[in-house]
């Protein structure tokens, strides 16, 4: 007899949340928290044995009022984890432990529960599922951005409002979307305040899942420390437009050419995904020079935690 996944890791996912799921926005109840794995300690353990490559420590910049509150990259080399929890607590750090959820095994067989649980509510298998864990200060604001795959944030602790906004091109342009798709460490979009007009609002409390419509734009606003899952996988769709979408970015960069999504026939839709499979494997989109760099160190002694240092690119 197979496990009632659903009752281990949902408290409230009725009929609703069902109809919805992957054509709405919807919320649950989950219970996480109940694995231990997301306690200060467990979190500082976690830290320390996790590659520093897969690690992102950011804060929040302001020279750019099109892209408010990107993300500059830190150096916390000289921070144990218990250092670094004490900075996402105290300062204006926001941190990214990438596929921690598929690396160790104790999170890895939470994460194969998750994801177990909504196979067996909808009746179909998730693909590649990634996890990777949010620490971040009570100020820490994601900016506004657009996931290529099909996401799903797992709040745990603390308190935080994401905004989510339609997915038409006012929102986010095909041509910004092809950035996203062509650049490995790009997924912000530009951003106006009058956006926020047309947004949907929500305040995630401890244990409550949020999931919306693939490549909806969202961002986030801390509203104390929190911790948080973000989980994302591949579907047919995803992959579908991914393709098309890497074909017309091409055809832009190479001809000129500016072709709609929204406009496209199906058949056009369908011979771009075989062209965009393709040429990303010959590497046909030739990527802008850019490079991660570091512009802050994290610093105990420091205001916020945060001090500036001479930038340098990131090699660690």
């Amino acid at each position: 007899m197979k496990p009632d996944l659903k009752s281990e890791i949902f408290s409230n996912w009725g009929e609703d949340q069902s109809s919805k799921f992957r054509k709405d926005i919807i919320t649950v109840r989950h219970k996480i928290a109940q694995t231990g794995l997301f306690t200060d300690d467990a979190l500082a353990e976690l830290l320390d044995k996790h590659p520093n490559h897969k690690i992102d420590v950011c804060t929040m910049s302001d020279h750019d009022p099109q892209f408010p509150n990107k993300f500059l990259t830190g150096d916390f080399r000289d921070c144990d984890g218990k250092t670094l929890i004490k900075a996402a607590k105290a300062g204006a750090v926001w941190i990214n432990v990438r596929e921690a959820m598929n690396i160790h095994r104790e999170y890895k067989a939470v994460l194969d529960k998750m994801y177990g649980a909504i196979a067996q509510i909808i009746g179909e298998p998730m693909f590649n599922a990634r996890g990777g864990i949010l620490i971040s200060s009570p100020v820490a604001k994601v900016p506004y951005h657009c996931d290529q795959t099909e996401t799903i944030l797992w709040h745990i602790r603390g308190k935080k409002r994401i905004y989510i906004y339609p997915t038409s091109e006012e929102f986010m342009s095909d041509e910004a979307y092809q950035n996203i798709i062509t650049q490995d460490r790009e997924d912000d979009i530009p951003y106006a305040a009058d956006m926020d007009d047309a947004a949907r609002a929500f305040d995630l409390g401890e244990g409550e899942m949020i999931s919306w419509r693939l490549n909806a734009p969202h961002r986030v606003d801390n509203q104390s420390f929190c911790v948080s899952i973000t989980t994302e996988y591949s579907t047919r769709e995803s992959a579908f437009k991914n393709s098309v979408m890497f074909t017309n970015a091409v055809l832009r960069q190479k001809f000129g050419v500016k072709s709609r999504w929204i406009s496209a026939s199906g058949p056009e839709k369908y011979v771009k995904s075989i062209a965009g499979r393709i040429l990303r494997k010959v590497g046909a989109y030739e990527v802008p020079d850019g490079e991660d760099v570091v512009t802050f160190k994290v610093d105990p002694q420091a205001n916020s935690y945060v001090a500036k240092v001479d930038p340098f690119v990131r090699n660690f």
